[in-house]
């Protein structure tokens, strides 16, 4: 897919990119010409995905803090023009029974390591006078819910470092924003439903309509492939005075 387009010529670098929104984002930025470098735990996944969008896969696990030295981030960053920080886990639980280890591995993979991917591809952004930082966040960047202290921890650390970035990347062509959703049919927020159930004493069956879809006013869940659609657009020449903002596509939720 990787070519011609109003991609065409950048390289973009997508984390958590063999499922869900980052799948959807590594096709969508791919289709618009970008060479899309797919970088997931998952090595097989990345791999394929990599294959059907002609791009290039790295297989990585952001928690692996000797994986995450400059040498290696400087080298698998190199020429690239748009960053999207995806990767992400999720646990659920009331604080005084959540696990500190949980806690800590929630914050490095969703705050740190888009920290350190950030660190690494901004001299060369500065260099070459362009470049896109699109984090995905959430709803929960910006609001919160019960049982989700780290989550909303991290999405919340990662709206200010987001901020920060277009701050300080703004004189060099840099922008950085967030994408922020509600929540989103990927395998992420299929695996809550049991969690879920849980915490609040509910059957699965209910989950959706009693947790998850109650703040908002569109009763369903977003397609990734919307979400891959703003994280393109954000990639584009279009949006260089877009910087800085913080992007919701949560069905309404955040407008109450």
């Amino acid at each position: 897919m990787a070519g011609g387009g109003p991609l065409g010529g950048s390289r973009a670098f997508v984390t958590g990119g063999a499922s869900g929104i980052g799948a959807a984002a590594a096709r969508a930025l791919a289709t618009r010409g970008a060479h899309v470098v797919v970088a997931d735990i998952d090595a097989v996944g990345a791999a394929e995905l990599a294959a059907e969008i002609g791009g290039s896969s790295w297989a990585i696990d952001l928690l692996d803090a000797d994986a995450l030295g400059d040498g290696a981030l400087a080298e698998a960053l190199d020429g690239v023009d748009i960053l999207v920080n995806n990767a992400g886990i999720q646990r659920i639980g009331p604080i005084q029974d959540f696990d500190p280890r949980d806690f800590r591995r929630i914050i490095s993979l969703m705050l740190e390591a888009p920290f350190l991917l950030i660190r690494a591809a901004l001299p060369g952004m500065y260099e070459r006078g362009f470049g896109r930082i699109i984090n995905v966040s959430s709803v929960h960047g910006i609001r919160a819910s019960p049982f989700k202290a780290a989550y909303v921890s991290a999405k919340h650390g990662l709206e200010g470092l987001s901020k920060v970035t277009a701050l300080e990347g703004g004189p060099f062509g840099v922008t950085s924003n967030c994408v922020s959703p509600g929540y989103v049919r990927t395998p992420l927020v299929e695996k809550q439903l049991a969690e879920q159930a849980l915490a609040h004493g509910i059957p699965e069956s209910e989950v959706l309509e009693r947790v998850m879809l109650t703040e908002s006013a569109i009763k369903r869940l977003v397609e990734p492939e919307e979400v891959a659609s703003l994280v393109a657009w954000l990639a584009s020449r279009e949006a260089a005075m877009v910087t800085g903002a913080s992007y919701t596509m949560d069905g309404g939720w955040s407008a109450r």
